[in-house]
């Protein structure tokens, strides 16, 4: 199962639709090695084996071209959920002597968590979103684009811009990785002291589990992407009281958590 169908509102320049859309899913797997919690990475499930035997080769934790016994311990809605690997320590290489985080297999950094209970965030419900027109989320994506220096140069970068409730650009960064530019862009405000004021963060890419995550810890009530949402993005975001608005990209977006905020939305 690679994807699952979720709800959602497609807003065009002419009509309002509600619309079933398939998301990727994103979901958490427990490696365990010789029956002990050693990693956790996310992932889009089926061919899980063939993802542990990469990664561990990778990873310079097992070498060894002979194929190592697999154990699936838990499972959720048929999906695995704790794999337990088995390797005789003589063959465990240097990486799991001296471990450190792992490759993020969906571009998460949470990956690199020892066990699945790491995964769970602390916080109340944002509830204080404020109430916003759809037309304005297409005026910040202009902003953040006119500012992609280095994205404009290399067309091999991301950006996050974070926006206040008055849609005034407080910060935007760039980088390599997505989860990169916004962490960059969420310490800036954090050294400039104007965290408080972030209402919108807007992101060049596809939003993951863990940007929601960086979002809700920030207190950043509103997530705008220019691409997809994972299924477990939208999961965390309806948990943490996110607005989280996909595919934003000519006038058209796609809203999959609170679109109560949205002021210019009929009953769809």
């Amino acid at each position: 199962m690679q994807t699952l169908s979720y709800q959602g509102i497609k807003i065009t320049p002419k009509k309002q639709t509600s619309i079933n859309d398939a998301l990727v899913v994103e979901a958490p797997l427990q490696i365990n090695i010789n029956n002990k919690a050693y990693t956790v990475v996310m992932r889009t499930p089926d061919n899980d084996i063939e993802l542990l035997r990469g990664l561990l080769f990778a990873e310079d934790i097992y070498k060894n071209f002979l194929n190592f016994d697999t154990e699936i311990i838990e499972k959720e809605n048929g999906i695995p959920l704790i794999i337990n690997v088995s390797i005789p320590k003589v063959n465990l290489g240097k990486g799991y002597l001296n471990k450190r985080t792992l490759l993020s297999v969906s571009s998460c950094g949470i990956c690199g968590k020892q066990e699945l209970k790491d995964l769970k965030v602390e916080g109340a419900k944002l509830i204080k979103i404020p109430i916003f027109s759809s037309e304005v989320i297409h005026k910040m994506f202009a902003k953040m684009n006119s500012f992609q220096e280095t994205f404009k140069v290399s067309g091999g970068s991301h950006a996050a811009a974070i926006f206040d409730i008055k849609q005034k650009l407080l910060t935007i960064k760039e980088d390599i990785g997505r989860h990169n530019a916004v962490d960059k862009a969420v310490g800036d405000l954090l050294i400039k002291r104007t965290l408080k004021e972030a209402n919108f963060l807007l992101v060049s890419g596809r939003v993951s589990y863990e940007i929601v995550t960086k979002a809700f810890i920030a207190k950043i009530p509103i997530i705008v992407a220019v691409s997809a949402c994972s299924s477990l993005a939208v999961d965390f975001a309806k948990e943490f009281g996110i607005c989280l608005i996909g595919f934003t990209r000519e006038h058209k977006m796609t809203i999959y958590s609170n679109p109560t905020f949205i002021k210019n939305l009929e009953n769809v």
